[in-house]
């Protein structure tokens, strides 16, 4: 691979990387109501769905998923679900003010395992991820050089991007928290992101393969 090619790869996977969405949401949330480490699991879980769509559409399942209505309608159907019951719980909260919740001795692990699953979720719920992943690489790959050394090269820039941004959106969010976790305000940021996540999960339904 030239290093023109990596270049234009680059800049695709920083605009991809770059614009907000559910799962960059998410992370930003997760960051003002438990701080960094929980906005970094939260990001793990997205980022290993992600790169999973991404191998995928690398050895051309992608395409295979893509064209095919029902899975597609699946997964969307699905992540719209999920967004919107994010949303509900959000809205419907009688949480006034906001607490940091600490893993305990005993528990150590569960949280954050809980929060990873969750970002998984979103991040493994975008159909679109297929689409462009599927219409992304054939415009890059050069067929004459090594596939695995493309596919290596592709997925690790593409997690350290995707990484990179989604822990800027964890920390703006933990870096708010001084002024969300005052007395009172969790009711207002509570209805913001439940509106903000209904409002993703209904244009995610409308998604299409076109």
């Amino acid at each position: 691979m030239n290093i023109e090619t990596w270049l234009l790869y680059l800049l695709a996977v920083f605009i991809l990387t770059a614009s907000p969405g559910p799962s960059s949401l998410l992370c930003m949330t997760r960051g003002v109501t438990g701080g960094m480490r929980v906005g970094l699991a939260t990001a793990l879980g997205s980022l290993t769905a992600i790169t999973c769509i991404l191998t995928l559409s690398f050895t051309g399942l992608g395409l295979v998923i893509a064209s095919s209505e029902w899975i597609f309608n699946v997964i969307k159907w699905f992540g719209a679900a999920y967004l919107v019951y994010l949303g509900l719980k959000s809205l419907l909260s009688k949480q006034e003010t906001f607490v940091h919740q600490e893993p305990t001795l005993q528990e150590p692990k569960r949280p954050y395992l809980k929060h990873y699953m969750s970002g998984f979720i979103v991040g493994a719920s975008n159909p679109k991820a297929i689409l462009f992943f599927t219409a992304l690489f054939p415009q890059f790959i050069e067929t004459q050089h090594s596939l695995v050394s493309q596919y290596v090269i592709f997925t690790l820039t593409f997690m350290v991007m995707e990484l990179s941004w989604l822990m800027i959106y964890a920390y703006m969010g933990a870096k708010s928290s001084h002024w969300i976790f005052a007395q009172g305000r969790a009711k207002l940021f509570n209805r913001l992101t439940g509106g903000v996540f209904i409002g993703a999960g209904a244009l995610l339904s409308t998604a299409s393969r076109a």
